[in-house]
């Protein structure tokens, strides 16, 4: 097995091989850029040496060869005395992982051939400023030194030197540091190798073995990069940007990665080496002055960032280093962007005729959207960090901190920003979040109830941080050591699950031009429809400005929840009989009906899907425990009350909250996910489901009278058995055609989130004309397992044990979930040709699970507003990968 690549054997299509800089080095010579000489020893070496702790047989003696080969080239002597060559063994992996793995530079310089490079360059002060970043390298980063000793040094010599910079120390200070240098190596247990090959082996296997160092290891499981890649050994003949100040070493791009424009960016330091620019031990100038200091390296500078643009189609992240006037390329890679500039960077791209309309949509990441599309905040700014959770909901939010809903709704009123800060969030809180800044909770994981609704509504929130200790009683919060009382400024940032104190600067999102421009063609070519989860007529009209096509899911419960209807819902629900049950309902039609208007007005033209009443009842009703201790102080109260009439009152009031309780309790379950709700209200209790149709019918035909087109699509939940549908469906249709009075059309379906039903859905689809999958809850009853329940136990740490890929409410489960999904495609159709076949679940906003959604043939998927331009690109790149044609 070849092992070991000069920089002309290989190219850019070696780079599993060679790895991204050994194969960016390898490219560079090839087109003719230059390039000192080099050469890579590949990934599958590392693999070996990973698993065995051992270079493959005969790889030292090979590099030992590689090395005469290199000293012919150059016309140097590695480890000579008189004209030395000195070496860089530098890491990379095929995939881009920036200062995650380890350099050495420099290897080769001793004793003796420090005295060898001074002579050749006249310049003893470059020689040892060179030997003594060697021994500080080499003992940090080979033998594991921590490197604030050499530090000490450092600042200790520059203190007393009265300097700033190293820069400023001369040639006799340098010699000192030198020997400082190796005392603290022996003080630390070692001694610095004199032997040029002993360096250069220990440096190789040093740079191997950091592939698996900490930082390395979370950075692959962040980006979700392959464990089993490794990584390639580049050993690359030295140039020096610290001979003087016509020399230099910096970072450029291509194009600027904040703004997106077509212009060369970036920094350089004149007199020194690459690792400064990095760790800002200097301040860098910017790379437009590097025009009046070293003109000439500076045209070279622009004709090769023009060569390599033009050459990989991408925009570069280029490392230069300048060695006596000389220009000298040491690495290029595709740069890495913020969201804004990718998308602008590509449709230029496309314009310049660079790229096609595919590789322009393919060039942007769904995640970059979610970037996009959210007041994110300032990373340049001071910030205190005080927590930190799941990042269940992309954005910012700023706010005065409080604890429940209702003061949330009171002070935003008054005009008050606010962050709601609660254990947990429950259905009767989401008043409370709508009018919030962000959420923050200490519990629940990212499919938590706070995390679905936030995101819904498109609202930043972090979730599940546990450091943070809530004290309901004293409104307050403690964590790390920092105490927030109630009313406190905070700011949540959902897009890194973390949580600063006081207020920190954001960066509002725009929908940018360009960004518009690439939707445009995603709707082009893409083949699923894509539809929105819209909760309230706000949402839907923001639906339609991120270019929905339609309602996917309207969720009428959430209707319910207002100040003026809670009351009536909890009224209807303690009704003895049906005649007060209608009593009641029909307080709230008129409600419903105007609700469902202002959808119809807004999707004027597209679909509208509603939901009938789904989750248990008792959700409506206050809390078991709430209702124990009010009723308790009640009677507390009452022992000390003389007034008659206050007596009374209190009674009455007791009463009442009595019989509430034992409705609670009548209601109450030991698993509410799987008991009375969905369509099993609805056939115990028709008059609900029958208000609720008229309600949707006559809206229909109040907007269509007005001359819009009104598309009403009426979903029934949590059907498992064929016969619940067709109860309903048979009642249901006939109210429906008896309020349509023909004036307009609509359908009737059902949400797939029962096993069971997915699995008889050729019996199901008899009796609905679409379907849609709720794959929430279908996870839920697949896996068994309670999402809230799961996340806060054993899912973390099934992810790390490697036990599942990934959390399956995140991304949708293709083996299990997505099995069912596929039966009942192939069944309903099976019996119903023209059966419309959707996804409304939170995976309707994921691309993976976009992606199988045009796999498995959908018709469409729906997601929170927010996330809908991020549906329209991943449904684009779904059909661009796949090319099967399904009309929308």
């Amino acid at each position: 097995m070849k092992l070991i690549y000069f920089f002309e054997e290989g190219g850019k299509e070696m780079v599993n091989l060679l790895g991204g800089k050994g194969a960016g080095l390898a490219e560079m010579t090839k087109i003719g850029l230059p390039v000192p000489h080099g050469f890579t020893i590949t990934t599958e070496a590392c693999k070996i040496y990973i698993s065995t702790g051992k270079l493959p047989e005969g790889l030292w003696e090979d590099v030992v060869k590689s090395m005469h080969i290199l000293e012919e080239r150059t016309g140097k002597k590695f480890g000579g005395k008189e004209n030395p060559l000195l070496v860089s063994v530098r890491s990379g992996a095929p995939v881009s992982m920036p200062g995650m793995m380890d350099t050495v530079l420099n290897v080769g310089l001793n004793d003796e051939t420090v005295l060898g490079l001074a002579n050749l360059t006249n310049n003893e002060r470059f020689a040892y400023d060179s030997y003594r970043r060697l021994i500080q390298m080499f003992g940090r980063i080979v033998l594991g030194i921590n490197g604030k000793y050499f530090d000490e040094v450092m600042d200790e010599m520059k203190k007393r030197k009265g300097v700033k910079n190293d820069v400023d120390l001369d040639s006799n200070d340098l010699k000192n540091m030198v020997n400082q240098f190796k005392e603290v190596v022996i003080k630390n247990g070692y001694e610095f190798p004199q032997d040029p090959y002993k360096q250069l082996e220990l440096s190789i296997k040093a740079v191997f073995e950091s592939w698996n160092n900490d930082r390395a290891k979370v950075y692959r499981k962040l980006n979700n990069i392959s464990e089993e890649l490794g990584t390639a050994v580049t050993i690359v003949q030295m140039v020096f940007g610290n001979m003087g100040f016509d020399s230099a070493t910096g970072v450029a791009f291509t194009r600027n990665p904040s703004t997106g424009e077509k212009d060369i960016y970036g920094e350089y330091l004149p007199n020194a080496q690459g690792e400064d620019v990095v760790a800002g031990i200097r301040t860098p100038k910017p790379i437009k002055e590097m025009e009046k200091e070293i003109p000439s390296a500076y045209r070279e500078l622009l004709k090769s960032a023009e060569i390599l643009e033009k050459h990989y189609r991408h925009p570069q992240d280029i490392e230069f280093t300048i060695e006596r006037g000389k220009f000298y390329l040491l690495q290029t890679r595709n740069a890495k962007m913020n969201a804004r500039a990718v998308v602008k960077i590509a449709v230029d791209m496309y314009h310049e005729g660079i790229i096609s309309e595919e590789e322009m949509i393919k060039r942007v990441d769904p995640s970059h959207l979610d970037h996009l599309l959210h007041p994110q905040v300032d990373e340049r700014a001071k910030k205190i960090e005080i927590g930190k959770g799941l990042a269940a909901s992309p954005g910012a939010g700023i706010g005065k901190v409080v604890f429940d809903p209702d003061t949330a709704v009171e002070l935003s009123s008054k005009g008050e920003k606010l962050i709601l800060v609660r254990p947990e969030t429950m259905a009767d809180d989401v008043h409370g979040i709508a009018v919030s800044q962000a959420v923050l909770t200490s519990r629940g994981g990212m499919t938590s109830h706070a995390a679905v609704v936030a995101r819904s509504m498109g609202k930043p929130a972090v979730v599940g941080a546990e450091e943070i200790k809530i004290d309901m009683k004293s409104r307050k919060f403690e964590s790390n050591g920092y105490v927030v009382k109630e009313f406190d400024i905070i700011t949540v940032d959902g897009t890194s699950g973390k949580v600063y104190l006081g207020e920190v600067p954001l960066i509002r999102p725009e929908l940018t031009e360009e960004l518009k421009e690439l939707l445009e063609h995603c709707d082009k070519i893409r083949v699923l429809g894509v539809r929105a989860n819209a909760n309230t007529p706000e949402e839907a009209s923001l639906a339609r400005e991120m270019g929905a096509e339609g309602i996917g899911l309207a969720r009428t419960e959430r209707m319910f929840l207002g100040e003026d209807r809670l009351p009536i819902m909890v009224a209807m629900i303690m009704s003895k009989t049906k005649d007060e049950r209608v009593e009641n309902l029909n307080k709230l039609l008129e409600m419903q009906i105007n609700d469902f208007v202002e959808f119809f007005r807004t999707m004027d033209g597209y679909p509208v899907i509603i939901r009938l009443l789904d989750p248990p009842l008792h959700e409506f009703l206050p809390k078991e425990e709430n209702l124990m201790n009010e009723i308790f102080e009640l009677k507390f109260k009452l022992r000390d009350t003389k007034d008659t009439k206050e007596i009374d009152r209190i009674i009455s009031t007791i009463n009442e909250k009595e019989n509430i309780l034992k409705t609670v309790r009548s209601l109450k379950e030991f698993n509410p996910m799987i008991g009375f709700r969905g369509c099993r209200v609805g056939i115990i209790y028709p008059e609900i489901y029958e208000m609720q149709v008229r309600a949707i019918i006559r809206a229909a035909v109040k907007v269509k009278n007005e001359g819009k087109t009104v598309i009403p699509e009426i979903m029934i939940p949590l059907v498992g058995i064929d016969a619940e549908l067709k109860y309903l469906r048979e009642k249901l249709f006939t109210i429906a055609e008896e309020e349509s009075k023909n004036i307009v059309k609509f359908k009737f379906g059902t949400m797939i989130e029962v096993p069971r039903g997915a699995l008889t859905a050729d019996k199901i689809a008899e009796y609905a004309d679409f379907f849609s999958f709720g794959t929430n809850d279908l996870t839920q009853m697949t896996f068994g397992f309670s999402r809230d329940d799961v996340e806060a136990t054993f899912m973390n740490r099934y992810l790390e044990m490697n036990i599942l890929k990934n959390n399956p409410f995140e991304i949708l489960d293709r083996d299990g979930v997505g099995e069912l999904m596929k039966i009942a495609v192939e069944k309903g159709r099976k019996t119903n040709p023209n059966l419309e076949i959707g996804i409304c679940g939170e995976h309707g906003g994921e691309p993976s699970s976009i992606e199988f959604s045009h796999i498995i043939g959908l018709n469409y998927v729906s997601a929170s507003p927010y996330r809908i331009p991020i549906a329209r690109l991943a449904a684009a790149q779904a059909t661009i990968k796949y090319k099967k044609n399904l009309n929308k």
